[in-house]
């Protein structure tokens, strides 16, 4: 079960109030400043590489008109999938009553030609939480994982991997338990160069216990979208330590760049882990700690350049790891998670830097409170990538104040995003 005192935190909301967004980011103006209030820092300096980035379009879609009947949004709308499959897009996204694990969380299916009017794919519940849903486009067929997890909101009880699948001829075929991954979540799966991949951990119930156990992060592949082997059968495992959430991409020369999400904590301290692997041995992963914990990560190839959208804590540095170095593992796990809980947020663009093995701030995505959970789509041009996220109001100014836990127990939307890369 999490610590008490931190989903209390969570639960309450801090009593501090939190400034306004930054100026000059792409999430909208600032919002007014009451007497005593003190704003933001400003973003990092923007380093884009190769393009210049601009957000070109922001929609709102959940909750909005297009949608079935049977797709009924709830207060919370986040962890989201999108994918283009014969000709449509599919888009999955869990709603339920909050943020919070509980019984009545329902993963809603739909899908559309043209992103604005959507179909009715299907509907499914269990009596528990249910998060992660994750497309697959295999042999014809369209794969969706999701992960199962336990009903009380103040444990992270991850109980294993589930899977539908969509047949060519329309209908989708009864939930059924990945065999292999019990206890463990899919976090990302997806075809890099004409191969399927899936990054899974284990453990994640050791995060908010704060016991310092490790998790290990699994590089598995398939041929039939159920049955998930090791992409190298010597090395399932590319990392043990605090890391959970991974994700990478690879590169036109066959390197592999990822990004891991430290929470947890272990040796190398706390935030993120900064990864590549060489072309041919994709399992082979080194890996360096970055005190900033880009949450929900989701890696892209662009034009010669690995990209990042993961969530940004907006503080003076920005970093997870506050770098203590008091007391036990746990102490030090809860002194950067509990006032973590407490700033405000973005989801942001960054770039993985090849020549430094470093990651570098381009651009905040109008987002704030409770944000950040993205998926991607190529755009209508060559130029462009559309991005789906989640987020309290972005057109609320109040939501630049928002801390993650306030944002937390509010209305969550999720948004439809174009951007367009510029080259320099």
């Amino acid at each position: 079960m999490r610590s008490l005192l931190l989903v209390t935190l969570i639960l309450v909301g801090c009593d501090e109030t939190t400034p306004a967004m930054d100026a000059g980011s792409d999430a909208g103006p600032p919002a007014a400043l009451d007497a005593g209030e003190q704003p933001l820092p400003d973003p990092p300096m923007s380093e884009p590489g190769r393009h210049d980035v601009t957000v070109l379009e922001t929609r709102r879609v959940i909750p909005g008109d297009g949608f079935p009947a049977e797709t009924v949004a709830q207060h919370s709308n986040n962890n989201l999938d999108v994918i283009r499959h014969d000709g449509r897009v599919y888009l999955a996204w869990r709603t339920a009553p909050d943020h919070y694990a509980g019984p009545d969380t329902v993963i809603h299916v739909v899908s559309s030609a043209d992103e604005l009017v959507w179909d009715f794919e299907g509907s499914y519940t269990m009596g528990t939480d249910l998060r992660e849903p994750r497309f697959l486009s295999l042999g014809g067929s369209l794969f969706l994982y999701i992960a199962v997890l336990g009903s009380n909101q103040l444990a992270f009880e991850p109980m294993g991997v589930m899977v539908t699948e969509r047949r060519a001829d329309g209908t989708w075929t009864a939930l059924e338990a990945v065999p292999g991954l019990d206890g463990y979540i899919a976090w990302r799966t997806r075809t890099e160069r004409g191969t399927p991949y899936m990054t899974a951990y284990l453990g994640g119930e050791h995060i908010y216990l704060f016991d310092g156990l490790p998790l290990s992060v699994d590089l598995l592949t398939t041929t039939d979208g159920r049955a998930w082997t090791p992409v190298d059968p010597a090395r399932r495992t590319i990392y043990m330590g605090g890391g959970s959430e991974t994700d990478f991409t690879i590169g036109d020369d066959g390197t592999l760049f990822g990004i891991i999400r430290n929470e947890a904590g272990d040796d190398s301290g706390w935030g993120s882990m900064v990864c590549r692997a060489p072309a041919g041995d994709l399992a082979n992963w080194d890996c360096h700690n970055d005190p900033r914990k880009y949450d929900s990560p989701l890696m892209f190839w662009h034009d010669g350049e690995a990209y990042l959208v993961g969530r940004r804590q907006v503080t003076q540095t920005g970093n997870y790891d506050l770098m203590t170095r008091r007391g036990t593992h746990t102490a030090q796990t809860a002194a950067n998670q509990i006032p973590y809980t407490q700033t405000p947020k973005r989801c942001a663009l960054w770039r993985y830097v090849q020549s430094e093995d470093r990651i570098a701030f381009v651009l905040d995505l109008p987002s704030g409170g409770d944000t950040c959970f993205p998926a991607w789509l190529e755009g209508e041009s060559a130029d462009e990538i559309v991005l789906y996220n989640y987020s309290n109001d972005v057109d609320d100014p109040a939501t630049a104040r928002l801390a993650w836990n306030q944002g937390q127990v509010g209305d969550t939307f999720i948004y439809r995003h174009v951007l367009r890369f510029t080259p320099r």
